[in-house]
């Protein structure tokens, strides 16, 4: 395959859509996109490319909105493939208001594969065909118009390999009898893309540091952040630019009660108390008369040696599996989910198991070695 693929810009409806009808029988089709976000929540999209195999198309989403017929081609059909997929789908649900389904993220797929879970798109490419591609345009302003040669080549590749790629993959996957666990683990990929802001309130819960605040600081912290995740969206403002984690967390530790109190936490700002500091304290406040039998529970502390002892147990066995599988072990199981089932089985509440196939082969085993560990 050439370095110098075929190209074919975009940027009327009608183009669109005559694209749309060539490639509609395709059985699967690539896509990407390049987008600027940094004074942003939602990326602006910069530039749309997909390709069947044959030409690379890319779309000027400054120039043209999304067509009934792309957005139907994106929604139905042909298996799209994405590398990466996670801010793409962004993308594509703020350009075209969908997000594409069925799909398959090829880095996902080299993940089930081998032991390298997080395979940039220019070693795959390297590793399944030989070809390495230029790196010149990484940091390129995508924006500007008109896109250079070398932009418009460097965009091209970005889509046209994956095709050739995925075959590869799909006959390895198959060879290994791994090809369901992929179709599941891209299923929940476009479920959570299309839940947009429904895990606002689950935010809180990247905190590594929730173990050390009490209940009620907790239940402030994650009023607090379920609040800042809302209003960047609605703002479309980046979180660090309304505040940050790390803010919000100093501010549920502190418990402040007036404006004054707020304003001695640390990184908080005269210009965020004048723009926010009422609905903040309003917050801390709900928190600070909820009832007890509201609040969130304690958290171990993970320095604690029980709680080590306990994850020891359970990474023997995910890393048992994982080498009997050729896995990379976070592939099966990532640490804050084996945090939360050792927070579980030391609060002796019900516990967080993995689902589908990651249940099937580890759970007897983690289950057994929760047995082994007493409370």
């Amino acid at each position: 395959m050439p370095l110098n693929p075929e190209i074919r810009w975009i940027d009327t409806p009608e183009a669109l859509d005559a694209a749309c009808a060539e490639v509609a029988q395709a059985e699967v089709i690539a896509l990407d996109t390049e987008f600027f976000r940094e004074n942003t929540f939602l990326p602006v999209p910069a530039l749309i490319q997909f390709s069947a195999g044959g030409p690379a198309w890319l779309v000027d989403p400054q120039a043209v909105a999304c067509t009934d017929a792309f957005r139907r081609l994106l929604a139905e059909g042909p298996l799209k493939l994405l590398h990466a997929a996670s801010e793409d789908l962004e993308v594509f649900a703020a350009w075209a208001g969908v997000v594409p389904s069925p799909l398959v993220d090829t880095q996902l797929a080299q993940g089930l594969l081998g032991e390298t879970p997080s395979m940039g798109y220019q070693k795959l490419v390297e590793h399944w065909t030989g070809h390495t591609l230029p790196k010149d345009e990484t940091r390129s302003d995508w924006l500007v118009r008109p896109l250079s040669e070398a932009q418009q080549t460097y965009a091209a590749l970005d889509v046209i390999y994956l095709v050739e790629v995925w075959q590869q993959q799909r006959e390895a996957l198959e060879r290994l009898g791994r090809l369901a666990w992929l179709q599941a683990d891209c299923a929940e990929v476009v479920a959570q893309a299309g839940r947009n802001g429904e895990d606002d309130a689950q935010w809180y819960l990247r905190q590594r540091q929730l173990w050390r605040l009490t209940p009620r600081q907790i239940e402030a912290y994650r009023r607090l952040t379920t609040w800042r995740e809302g209003e960047t969206r609605a703002r479309n403002l980046p979180r660090g630019w309304l505040v940050h984690d790390r803010v919000l967390y100093a501010i549920a530790e502190a418990m402040p009660e007036n404006r004054f109190e707020l304003s001695r936490v640390e990184e908080v700002k005269p210009s965020l108390i004048k723009r926010d500091g009422d609905t903040l304290l309003a917050l801390v406040a709900e928190a600070r008369y909820l009832d007890e039998d509201s609040l969130p529970p304690a958290l171990p502390s993970p320095m604690a040696p029980e709680f080590k002892r306990v994850l020891k147990a359970l990474k023997k066995v995910v890393n048992a599996e994982a080498e009997t599988l050729g896995l990379a072990p976070e592939v099966l199981l990532r640490r804050r989910d084996l945090e939360a089932l050792v927070t579980a089985h030391l609060d002796d509440e019900p516990l967080p198991l993995p689902t589908g196939w990651r249940g099937e082969r580890l759970n007897a085993g983690l289950v057994k070695a929760l047995e082994e560990c007493p409370r």
